[in-house]
């Protein structure tokens, strides 16, 4: 496997306009850097594509398992990898902004790993069920397998919509299927394996252990909670263009554990209380517990007073 060159890079220069187009600063930083990752490796592969690409024979009997790394992040030309990283630009920049950049790229560098290895499970078992041992050198290259499996992820925390392929509206939950098999009929010479690995991954972390795994792998559930509080609090204050998005997002410890609503209630309830009692006596911070419970018509009463006040 050679790289194919024609002397201008045409889909380099497109992928750079297009990320010029979209702007630097609208680009998550994962899916920027993994962006830059693939074309510095295009520009300067590390190896030869046939000692990085990835197949059975030389991944699993030549124990070769750096090519797990190096496959992904590696490309047959300019325009394998204008189309790759043009998908992830767009799949990058909705999956990045819903999951935080962290668990993002966790989730980039495991899948790039498994993706090749459920790779290799598929050409065995073709190899083994067709009695034909030329599934075992099948070599692929390309970050297609890691963005098929990101379209699941899209499809699973987007769904609904509709997708068009080759003129065919499909359900968006659908479409990867309907992709896999057109992209293997109009470019004969892609990986169906690869693809099919990619989708297969997605679904093992959408609907089954996968996820799990690497939140028990990662050391447990709070980092994975932590972001999906920071997720949450940048989501309910977006409207709030004042508010100082860089605090930080646990905030257990100022509203005792209590929801918007039951602050708002115990709020309402404590200046009632406070506009009602003639003590001077200095409340300390956060919220104040009253010794006994105002009777509905103390409560009432103490409303219209409130409201007529204002």
């Amino acid at each position: 496997m050679q790289r194919r060159r024609r002397g201008v890079d045409v889909g380099l220069i497109l992928l750079l306009s297009q990320v010029f187009q979209v702007g630097l600063e609208n680009i998550p930083p994962v899916t920027l850097g993994t962006l830059a990752l693939n074309v510095f490796l295009f520009l300067k592969p590390l190896k030869p594509l046939l000692k990085v690409c990835i197949n059975v024979d030389q991944g699993y009997h030549q124990k070769d398992w750096q090519r797990l790394l190096l496959a992904p992040v590696h490309h047959a030309d300019d325009w394998h990898l204008y189309f790759n990283m043009v998908s992830l630009l767009w799949k990058g920049i909705k999956l990045e902004r819903k999951l935080g950049s962290v668990l993002f790229g966790y989730i980039i560098a495991v899948f790039s790993v498994l993706i090749g290895i459920v790779y290799m499970v598929l050409e065995f078992a073709l190899a083994e069920l067709l009695n034909d041992p030329s599934y075992k050198m099948n070599c692929a290259v390309g970050f297609s397998g890691v963005l098929f499996a990101l379209k699941v992820l899209n499809n699973h925390y987007h769904p609904g919509g509709t997708s068009n392929i080759m003129g065919i509206p499909v359900s968006s939950r659908y479409a990867c299927w309907l992709e896999l098999v057109a992209i293997h009929l109009c470019s004969p010479g892609t990986s169906f394996a690869g693809h099919l690995a990619g989708i297969l991954v997605g679904l093992m972390y959408t609907l089954g252990p996968l996820k799990m795994l690497m939140k028990a792998t990662a050391g447990g559930f709070s980092y994975f909670n932590y972001s999906a509080r920071q997720r949450d609090y940048y989501s309910g204050h977006s409207r709030h263009p004042s508010y100082p998005y860089n605090t930080p997002g646990d905030y257990d410890m100022y509203t005792g554990g209590l929801t918007e609503e039951e602050q708002f209630e115990r709020a309402l309830r404590n200046s009632l209380h406070d506009r009602g009692s003639h003590s001077n006596e200095r409340r300390p911070y956060g919220f104040w517990f009253p010794p006994e419970q105002l009777s509905e018509e103390e409560v009432r009463r103490q409303r219209l007073n409130r409201f007529d006040r204002w």
